[in-house]
């Protein structure tokens, strides 16, 4: 059989599953996403207006949040990050740096249960503190650590 042939048969067929697919609502399309984007919040220079972007300006100290990040960071550009949420109904963990030009790093929507785990690796452009925030039953919580950085990740 003839590779391209088989190339172009592969790709008619995903295609295809792909439109029928869409057509079916089994998949919603990019707006949808785009949707639930939090520019003002991502976009803030300020902690303390990302944290009211998120909903985290008033936010309880929570022994139920654990961080595991480096007391040092040797390259701010690649922090590693986990963080287990232990409060239960955990709906939602956020990522702030105090110190970054945009604090808000990310936010991930946890649904239908899932465990309150998040492991990542963030920007630090200098010697911060690494605020978790944790959306549970309507409710904030937080926690933080202070991480040091030797080499500035975002541009130092």
């Amino acid at each position: 059989m003839n590779p391209l042939r088989r190339t172009f048969l592969k790709g008619s067929g995903a295609a295809g599953t792909l439109a029928v697919a869409l057509a079916a609502g089994l998949l919603k399309p990019g707006q949808v996403l785009a949707a639930e984007w939090n520019k003002a919040a991502f976009e803030a220079h300020g902690i303390i207006d990302a944290l009211k972007g998120i909903g985290g300006a008033s936010a309880a100290e929570s022994k139920d949040i654990a961080i595991k990040a480096p007391d040092i960071a040797e390259n701010g550009a690649v922090v590693p990050v986990e963080v287990t949420s232990k409060i239960p109904g955990t709906e939602q963990i956020a990522i702030v740096v105090e110190k970054n030009d945009r604090p808000l790093i990310a936010v991930f929507n946890l649904l239908n249960g899932a465990e309150g785990f998040v492991s990542t690796r963030i920007k630090m452009s200098q010697t911060s503190s690494v605020k978790i925030l944790v959306k549970a039953g309507g409710k904030m919580y937080t926690a933080s650590k202070e991480v040091k950085v030797t080499i500035g990740g975002c541009g130092g």
